[in-house]
């Protein structure tokens, strides 16, 4: 008799629990959005330029068309648009991007009268703390996945000690397409946006990783809104002497957006591609020394580059190309 009444207090707790899920999943749909990109990528071997598309997820957090997502799903593309899950589709633009962070900033051409969802605050977020994720995995439409907080990872500080890159560890399943989409808590906030996974086998493995709401929020929203334009890497000592480079660090550019501040400077990115200890890198891009005046030493002095850069500012970047050393002077925009 007991075993029969644990079993139904059991069933009946799990069905309350699927029905606040799916509650919460209707509440918070018509404020998920799938995006869709195109790329341009130049062969300048082969004499040609082709198109690449993309696909990713994002969230509406603002009256004024402002959408959230993943830096990696928009930085580089030259053609966004966005699609409610009513079908509505609308052009974006990005309007500011962290690629250190992978956060990003799109904003529609129009507004729209989708419900915005509100940020919670990734702070009271721990480890067990249920979260339900939703997105557009492999072109599925506003696919729900449920799990939980497997950890917090801190993976960079600013010089002053607050996070500059954090990241939600979670169990909840996230493959292509989920990039940029939102993480709930179960008062359907955002607390984190999908950002990559770790895996051996290139599907998911319980292995997922958020950027936190509040790294968004500081990073973002908090700050003027800046979008550069180009996809660079740190080049390191080593990597340095092999490209003769002037010195012991710099930003070696990778891709440049088209139309975006950067190409409008003239940056140029790499042609040729080099396998480096495994990882494939562009090479014979603009190798950038120096922003505003300072010196690019590595990811120590991030937060000083990062916080020269402001919106409707003159921008001035010391480049090496073909052996000689240039300024580039530009107009950041907002």
């Amino acid at each position: 008799m007991r075993l029969s009444f644990i079993l139904f207090i059991s069933i009946g707790f799990c069905q309350l629990q699927a029905q606040d899920l799916s509650a919460l999943y209707e509440k918070v749909l018509p404020s998920v959005v799938k995006i869709y990109t195109e790329e341009k990528v130049d062969y300048p071997q082969l004499g040609f330029t082709s198109t690449a598309g993309g696909l990713g997820s994002g969230v509406l957090i603002d009256e004024e068309g402002i959408i959230l997502t993943a830096s990696h799903v928009v930085q580089m593309a030259n053609s966004i648009i966005v699609e409610f899950a009513n079908g509505d589709q609308v052009p974006a633009n990005v309007i500011s991007s962290v690629p250190a962070a992978d956060v990003a900033l799109l904003k529609l051409a129009w507004k729209v009268k989708n419900p915005v969802i509100k940020l919670g605050d990734s702070d009271k977020m721990e480890v067990g703390h249920e979260i339900m994720m939703v997105g557009a995995p492999f072109g599925l439409d506003f696919s729900m996945s449920k799990g939980y907080i497997s950890g917090r990872r801190v993976v960079k500080k600013f010089a002053n000690g607050s996070k500059f890159i954090e990241f939600f560890q979670t169990d909840a399943a996230i493959n292509p397409g989920n990039s940029g989409g939102p993480m709930f808590n179960m008062d359907g906030e955002v607390v984190g946006i999908a950002s990559y996974i770790l895996s051996k086998s290139g599907g998911f493995e319980g292995l997922g990783f958020a950027a936190t709401s509040n790294i968004c929020q500081r990073l973002l929203l908090d700050t003027d809104p800046v979008w550069v334009g180009v996809e660079a890497m740190f080049v390191s000592e080593q990597l340095g002497a092999i490209l003769n480079i002037p010195q012991k660090s710099a930003l070696l550019v990778q891709k440049v957006a088209p139309l975006s501040p950067a190409d409008l400077m003239g940056l140029k990115g790499g042609f040729a591609s080099l396998d480096l200890d495994g990882s494939i890198i562009n090479v014979g891009g603009d190798v950038i020394l120096a922003v505003n005046g300072i010196e690019i030493k590595g990811e120590e002095n991030y937060e000083e580059l990062f916080n020269s850069i402001n919106a409707n500012d003159e921008i001035v970047l010391k480049v090496y190309r073909n052996g000689k050393t240039m300024n580039f002077i530009g107009k950041i925009k907002e």
